[in-house]
């Protein structure tokens, strides 16, 4: 496996091994040791499956108190993946940072707790998997405007398809700093 540092120190592109023959392939999703050495040692308590369809965005989504880390990888389809720095005190702060994620690159993005997710479906649709590292906790549910203009995301579709929840989430300024986590370093 190759573990890629993003923008974000703690924020990692990893690049499976995958073996092919003429059978298909097999690859590891997730090894705790290998994981561990790279520098993300965390227990994973809960796996997420989404199913979308194209131009569906899902985001930004963040918790507070029962942050998640999140280990997500595409089954089927591709999606382009983005991660905002929302940390109080965070010299990053505000500064966002996007990949590609798809069934045939293979490559997951490991998001720890303290920044804000989300996604947009390119793919006619598109199966994507996530290992949380704490409970979903409802009542500990936040979200930022998709198109924060302070944020300044270039997603790759300009129209998407909201739930009618995230097309009312507030700008990021706008969110006092008790509802946003602090940056620890």
């Amino acid at each position: 496996m190759k573990f890629t540092k993003t923008a974000f120190p703690d924020v990692f592109l990893i690049e499976p091994d995958v073996f092919k023959d003429t059978r298909g392939f097999f690859m590891e999703t997730y090894n705790q040791r290998k994981y561990a050495e790279a520098g993300i040692d965390r227990v994973f308590v809960q796996d997420n499956y989404s199913h979308s369809r194209h131009g569906i965005l899902r985001g930004l989504h963040y918790q507070l108190k029962n942050a998640q880390g999140k280990l997500v990888f595409v089954i089927t389809g591709e999606i382009f993946d983005i991660v905002v720095d929302i940390r109080i005190g965070s010299p990053m702060f505000g500064q966002w940072f996007g990949t590609h994620l798809s069934a045939e690159n293979r490559r997951q993005i490991f998001v720890p707790g303290g920044y804000a997710h989300g996604f947009i479906v390119l793919s006619e649709s598109v199966d994507v998997m996530y290992k949380c590292t704490d409970f979903y906790t409802p009542g500990d549910e936040y979200g930022i405007f998709w198109a924060d203009p302070t944020i300044g995301i270039d997603w790759p579709i300009k129209n998407p398809v909201l739930s009618d929840k995230d097309s009312k989430n507030p700008k990021l300024r706008e969110i006092p700093e008790e509802f946003l986590p602090a940056f620890h370093s």
